[in-house]
């Protein structure tokens, strides 16, 4: 594996940083940020400011009008755009638009991307991910949906509840999974004005980093054309896998660069708050919390780049590496912010300092995407199979 960064890429780092430093950590306490997210004026303000530097959608391909980076060069950038809660707004690659302009590009057929990819990855419109649903329907384990897809001439018609869909409320068109009457699964792209699609309500959540927040959706005899599935019918599962591996890994990307600011703040308040005669920073308590942040920052990195790698050779990115991958770096990331929270004090459970909406929006990562356990689970059972590393 070669560790070092092409010059491109240096440049390109040293432009996000300074993008996110200067343009948009400004805007940190800016009104338009809500409980739900940022709203759509604001997104539409960074998406703005992404634009005019160049840096909007750089994941996906120059033909849709992104830089076309590979998976080390998302790494990259995304860990100096996650630097702000705000930076994956404004380059355009926040969950869950990133996975599903992902998904499209491999997945959707040409009139499909031009209906829905081209403009997505322009910032114009938001878009939502339809898969989970509430009890006894599907969450961690899929194999549980109960969305149903039931074929009528040229049309499906789609019933069933969704909840946790990130950017519901707002998004201009879904990616849907639902089951068809053999049991096997099928995603669908619909618009979210067709008729039977309701947003029931927002879920008041701990993160608010998603622009429209969490929602729930409701199905009730949802007319999509045939044309409009996603893929082949009975693929569902399949296509799942092929958005949410990478997904899993963009999303530590984002978040190491949440955790390295949240490990700033709290270097700089150790090097300056003094207690008992000296610098915090200085006491063995509050100095090993700092290099265990320092370690576990580099363990997380180092996964990340690992898989990076693997996929820029072209060997593919497996359930077991992402679940591996996925688990350390949420795990660790979280150990970092709940560091720096406590060596913050009472300034770390408070919002004068960024620290606090970063623990808040973190928290959440060792459940989505699939839980610590399970991965754990998936993992052991890899491992079981004689296929450990």
């Amino acid at each position: 594996m070669d560790f070092d960064i092409p010059e491109r890429l240096k440049d390109l780092q040293q432009r996000t940083r300074e993008f996110v430093k200067n343009e948009i950590i400004p805007l940190e306490r800016d009104p338009r940020c809500t409980a739900h997210g940022p709203d759509e004026t604001l997104r539409q303000e960074l998406v703005a400011k992404g634009r005019k530097v160049g840096l909007l959608s750089v994941h996906v391909s120059p033909e849709m009008g992104g830089l076309g980076l590979d998976h080390r060069g998302k790494a990259i950038v995304f860990e100096e755009a996650g630097y702000s809660p705000l930076g994956p707004i404004a380059l355009n690659v926040f969950a869950p638009d990133e996975g599903n302009m992902h998904l499209l590009e491999a997945v959707a057929t040409p009139s499909q991307k031009e209906r829905w990819l081209r403009p997505l990855a322009a910032g114009e419109i938001r878009s939502c991910f339809c898969m989970t649903e509430p009890p006894p329907g599907a969450g961690a384990d899929p194999n549980m949906l109960l969305t149903s897809a039931v074929k009528d001439g040229d049309y499906y018609v789609l019933n069933g509840r969704k909840w946790f869909i990130t950017g519901a409320v707002g998004a201009a068109f879904a990616i849907i999974m639902a089951k068809l009457e053999d049991g096997s699964a099928t995603m669908f792209l619909t618009d979210m004005s067709t008729p039977g699609i309701t947003v029931e309500r927002a879920m008041d959540a701990l993160d608010t980093c998603f622009p429209g927040g969490h929602g729930v959706v409701a199905f009730d005899n949802v007319r999509v054309p045939a044309a409009d599935v996603l893929g082949e019918a009975g693929q569902g599962f399949r296509y799942a896998q092929v958005r949410l591996s990478p997904a899993r890994l963009t999303h530590c990307m984002r978040w190491l660069g949440a955790a390295r600011r949240a490990h700033d703040v709290a270097v700089d308040y150790a090097r300056r708050r003094e207690a008992f005669g000296k610098p915090i920073g200085e006491h063995e308590g509050v100095g090993f919390m700092l290099a265990d942040n320092e370690m576990d920052m580099h363990a997380a990195r180092l996964s990340i780049w690992h898989c990076a790698w693997l996929l820029d050779q072209g060997h593919g990115l497996g359930r077991h590496e992402s679940s591996v991958t996925k688990v350390i770096s949420s795990e660790a990331i979280w150990r970092v912010v709940d560091r720096c929270v406590q060596i913050l004090g009472g300034q770390g459970v408070t919002h004068e300092r960024i620290v606090a909406r970063i623990f808040a929006d973190v928290r959440a990562f060792r459940i989505y995407d699939g839980p610590s356990e399970v991965h754990r689970w998936s993992i052991a059972r890899h491992i079981l199979r004689g296929k450990g590393h």
